[in-house]
């Protein structure tokens, strides 16, 4: 797993946890993650040379939850280098790992031939990635996040603070573009990684909800 200090990652970590029927986590982060639970092993390493250091991973299950801005990464070409090249990257180890699935967060309204940089480069990620030869590919297109980052997005803030307004005028459509709780999306991502259906699936927001929304008590994920 990647992208495990994020808003989203760090609340699907807690959940993978947490749930029995995972045995064991393997993280990969540029900073060492402090208190996890036993069965999280956390390897620190330098994400430019995943390539040559990542290597030797096994898993059945790859998930990918590394994402950032441009202002916070400071440029265009670092934000690409973020959300593209280290997210392909991981996939392509992933691939000759002979890994059953992969799973990733992306973003709503990817695609390679926006004209919106961010938009674009998500869905550069996204078309690349289903060219490579893994069983099950699953795309998570979440809306707007909600919840508390570590770093301050004075837009997202405000966004946030409106959110429950706009939502209710969120209807047919309109609905997934909802903001969603970044806990929902990572409950609907660790539902999903306990299934196996081969193929490749992009979930959009309304979607990602109702995974959510469906969780049972007794599965282990509230």
């Amino acid at each position: 797993m990647t992208g495990a200090t994020g808003l989203v990652g760090n609340e699907l970590l807690l959940l993978l946890g947490s749930i029995e029927h995972v045995g064991h986590v393997t993280v990969l982060t540029r900073r060492p993650l402090g208190r996890f639970p036993a069965k999280i092993e956390n390897i620190v390493l330098d994400f430019d040379k995943l390539a040559t250091s990542a290597t030797s991973l096994k898993a059945h299950t790859f998930i990918c939850c590394l994402g950032t801005t441009i202002k916070v990464a400071g440029s265009q070409e670092a934000f690409r280098k973020v959300d593209y090249d280290y997210v392909i990257e991981f996939a392509k180890i992933a691939e000759k790992a002979q890994a059953q699935k992969f799973m990733v967060v992306s973003a709503m309204g990817a695609n390679a031939e926006s004209s919106v940089f961010y938009n674009r480069v998500k869905g550069e990620m996204e078309r690349d990635l289903r060219k490579l030869k893994i069983p099950q590919i699953e795309i998570f297109r979440p809306s707007l996040l909600l919840g508390d980052r570590k770093e301050h997005r004075t837009g997202e803030v405000l966004a946030q603070k409106f959110s429950p307004v706009m939502n209710a005028l969120m209807i047919g459509p309109l609905k997934k573009y909802k903001a969603i709780a970044a806990k929902d999306v990572a409950k609907a991502m660790a539902l999903a990684a306990l299934n196996f259906n081969q193929g490749q699936f992009i979930y959009e927001s309304d979607e990602i909800q109702r995974m959510s929304d469906s969780i049972k008590s007794d599965v282990g994920l509230e």
